[in-house]
């Protein structure tokens, strides 16, 4: 169970989410959560974990529920590679230090978009693979998005916590060596799965007023928008140490916003990119 508790309402829940108070277009639905709509609104990534294994019957089923996600055109071009040997968790640990929950986590499982499946059968049936290397990608990748996604709501509502890890593309190259990833097939994001053993705080939203456009993209209230949801979620999400210090100095006001500007303003995970060009995707 959630540590929201079942018993709350959707508003509630969207209260939580979003840090409104009362919670901005939930008065016209404002009854008992549904099951799957309190998994979603109650979501939060957990980074420790009990010891307990998660048993094959579980993954077997969680797999099944995660392969029922939409698919492009029925391609169907997701691939999941179980690292479960010592060799194998202990080279994703290894290279990937600053995530010590991925040691601990009782299954750690990497999610792969697979467009090497479907030129296998263009070979089988006689004919050409195609689709612009763009467009393959990305249909790869939202496949793969989406099977993870509802991995995590199917693990979810069997009690389990999950961390999704795109770190896994800063290995790209040496990742793909190790699990022997051949052309056409890259390494999307990796996801720790166990019992939680932590209640981490929900983490705050953007308002749906940044997000959710009517008709035609507009965008010209963000500013007022973002400086609102910073104060609010650092009310409950506040951030205790501040990026690249060595580059921009100590903020005196450090909010969600300077954060994330700061992560993106240097270039990062170039390595995958020059993965996907040589490996299948000449974009």
């Amino acid at each position: 169970m959630s540590p929201l508790g079942k018993s709350k309402s959707l508003s509630d829940l969207i209260a939580a989410r979003f840090a409104f108070d009362p919670p901005s277009g939930a008065q016209a639905d404002a009854g008992p959560a549904y099951p799957t709509h309190h998994l979603q609104l109650a979501h939060r990534s957990h980074r420790q974990f009990k010891s307990t294994p998660v048993s094959d019957a579980t993954l077997q089923l969680l797999f099944s529920c995660a392969m029922s996600a939409p698919s492009k055109s029925d391609l169907q071009q997701t691939s999941i590679i179980h690292l479960e040997s010592p060799a194998s968790r202990a080279f994703i640990a290894t290279n990937i230090p600053s995530m010590p929950w991925i040691s601990t986590a009782p299954v750690f499982l990497l999610f792969c978009g697979d467009s090497r499946r479907a030129r296998r059968v263009c070979e089988m049936r006689g004919t050409d693979f195609g689709h612009d290397p763009l467009d393959a990608f990305l249909n790869a990748a939202s496949d793969t998005a989406m099977v993870l996604q509802n991995f995590i709501i199917a693990a979810e509502a069997k009690g389990l916590g999950c961390c999704p890890v795109s770190a896994v593309r800063e290995i790209t190259s040496s990742l793909a060596d190790f699990t022997n990833l051949p052309s056409g097939v890259f390494p999307l994001a990796g996801l720790c799965l166990g019992y939680a053993d932590d209640a981490p705080a929900v983490s705050v939203r953007l308002p749906l007023a940044a997000t959710i456009h009517k008709d035609s993209y507009n965008d010209s209230a963000l500013e007022t928008i973002i400086t609102d949801y910073d104060r609010r979620r650092g009310l409950v999400n506040g951030y205790k140490i501040q990026r690249h210090v060595d580059a921009f100095g100590m903020a005196e006001d450090y909010g969600w916003s300077t954060d994330k500007a700061r992560q993106i303003s240097r270039t990062d995970r170039l390595a995958f990119t020059q993965h996907v060009k040589k490996h299948g995707f000449d974009m």
